[in-house]
């Protein structure tokens, strides 16, 4: 089975800003767990809405797991899925893109645009 080689971050404002300044150290939950959370294309609306909810100003990361290498471990989580997980920080030159949380009509998390 293949796996995704880019996977999302969803940050805060502060959290982007500090991504922005070069690295991420990751969230307090990232911190508490020991990884930096990261999920696909395909999880990110279920992750927004259950991690996030009534949660403003947040901007979603797109990562290049390929460029981070090993770091990057996809491990079991929420009902059995595989999630990618960054061992170590997040640094800015793997992230391809990035942009604040905007939705489309059906209600999903729009992915952010290069360029």
């Amino acid at each position: 089975m293949s796996r995704a080689t880019t996977a999302f971050k969803v940050l805060t404002a502060d959290q982007m800003a500090a991504l922005e300044d070069d690295e991420f150290e990751g969230a307090p939950v990232d911190i508490a767990d020991g990884y930096i959370h990261l999920s696909t294309a395909e999880q990110l609306t279920e992750t927004v809405d259950k991690h996030f909810a009534e949660q403003s100003d947040l901007w979603v990361a797109a990562v290049d797991l390929e460029a981070l290498g090993e770091r990057v471990k996809w491990e079991e989580a929420r009902g059995g899925q595989l999630f990618a997980h960054i061992y170590g920080v997040l640094p800015l030159c793997v992230v391809t893109a990035y942009g604040a949380l905007k939705r489309d009509e059906d209600g999903s998390v729009r992915l952010p645009v290069a360029g």
